[in-house]
């Protein structure tokens, strides 16, 4: 009997330890995962919290194990901008009961909030926050590519409808224009075929603006490049009142580019700047400053000015066809730009503040 209970304690203390080392290996797990993870009881305190989460929080574990929220957003180690979020996640998840939230953080990160409670976790409520910028830009990629794909396909369609009717008035014009000139009246013609010349001048040019032709390449020092945009653009920067400051790089960085497209990019841009700068010439003197420097196998271009700056939702549509915050403009000019760099296997990409500037960053494969 003795034996009996000895072997049964032996057999309840091998399973102990064999559920001890499950339980110690997927809390190691959970502890180094690369998304958040904390759990609250059905108290409402932390039992658990992994090193991400306190990474996050900028929060230790040990201050966060033991607190329930109200206690969290007391804790002196949690800044006011971390205190703010929590309480909008803590109102969309668990007031409004929603399981999923996404957020944006000051520096423009995406993050996903997930929430697990019920039966499952016996009362308690399990946060989940995962970094999902990336998943973000290559979704928004994709939507650009569609959209731009379309844009090309309307344009399309709508300079062979228009162009069809052009030519066939341009041809009869030109069958009437022997009597016209015999009433004298032959600068009709004239004037009707140059209108007509220039209407299909303005249906390639949108043509080709929303569908970029391919890269004529050839190889050039992007120095060079940056010279002659900042010659071209110093004249009506100065009646702007606005300064071009060029910054030397004696690097030499080779880059295969179709010269007029990317020109095309970087005026455009400069262009940008200099508008946004004149809503602030009252506040400061206007600076766009064009840069160069090497960042791994690509040229990276910086332009950067000191004007208006953005909002976050301006930013969001800033590359969309047709968005525009001008009265006078057409949408057309980054969402090209955007084109352009991509045919071209760069990237492109914008940071703004309200009130701070905007700096684009055009980067390029080099010539190795």
């Amino acid at each position: 009997m003795i034996n009996g209970f000895h072997e049964t304690m032996v057999h309840s203390i091998a399973a102990f330890q064999s559920t001890q080392l499950v339980k110690n290996k997927y809390e190691n797990v959970l502890e180094h995962l690369d998304s958040g993870i904390m759990l609250f009881d059905h108290e409402g305190v932390v039992t658990f919290v992994n090193v991400q989460m306190a990474k996050l929080l900028e929060v230790s574990r040990a201050a966060l194990t033991g607190c329930s929220l109200v206690q969290i957003l007391k804790h002196p180690e949690l800044n006011r901008f971390r205190r703010k979020k929590i309480l909008r996640i803590y109102r969309e998840t668990i007031f409004h009961r929603k399981r999923y939230h996404e957020l944006i953080d000051e520096s423009g990160r995406h993050w996903l909030i997930t929430v697990t409670y019920g039966d499952q976790l016996d009362g308690d409520i399990l946060f989940s926050v995962k970094d999902v910028t990336d998943y973000k830009h290559i979704e928004q990629t994709a939507y650009q590519n569609d959209k731009l794909a379309m844009l090309g396909r309307i344009s399309a369609s709508i300079a062979h409808e228009i162009r069809n009717p052009l030519t066939a008035i341009r041809g009869f014009i030109q069958l009437l224009r022997p009597h016209l000139l015999q009433l004298g009246k032959d600068e009709y013609a004239k004037i009707i075929l140059s209108e007509i010349d220039r209407a299909n001048d303005i249906i390639y040019e949108f043509l080709n603006s929303s569908k970029p032709s391919a890269p004529q390449k050839t190889v050039l020092p992007v120095s060079n490049l940056l010279k002659e945009v900042a010659l071209l653009t110093e004249s009506e920067a100065l009646m702007k009142d606005c300064e071009i400051i060029l910054v030397d790089n004696p690097d030499p960085l080779q880059v295969s580019i179709d010269v007029k497209q990317i020109k095309q990019v970087i005026l455009n841009i400069i262009k940008n700047a200099m508008d946004a700068i004149q809503n602030v010439e009252d506040v400061r003197p206007g600076t766009i400053q064009i840069a160069v420097a090497k960042e791994g196998h690509y040229a990276g271009i910086s332009i950067a000015d000191n004007g208006q700056g953005m909002d976050r939702h301006t930013l969001s549509r800033l590359f969309d066809p047709f968005f525009t915050t001008k009265e006078s403009g057409t949408g057309l000019g980054l969402s090209v730009s955007y084109r352009i760099i991509k045919n071209h296997g760069g990237f492109i990409h914008v940071n703004s503040n309200q009130g701070e500037g905007t700096e684009f960053r055009i980067s390029l494969p080099l010539v190795q």
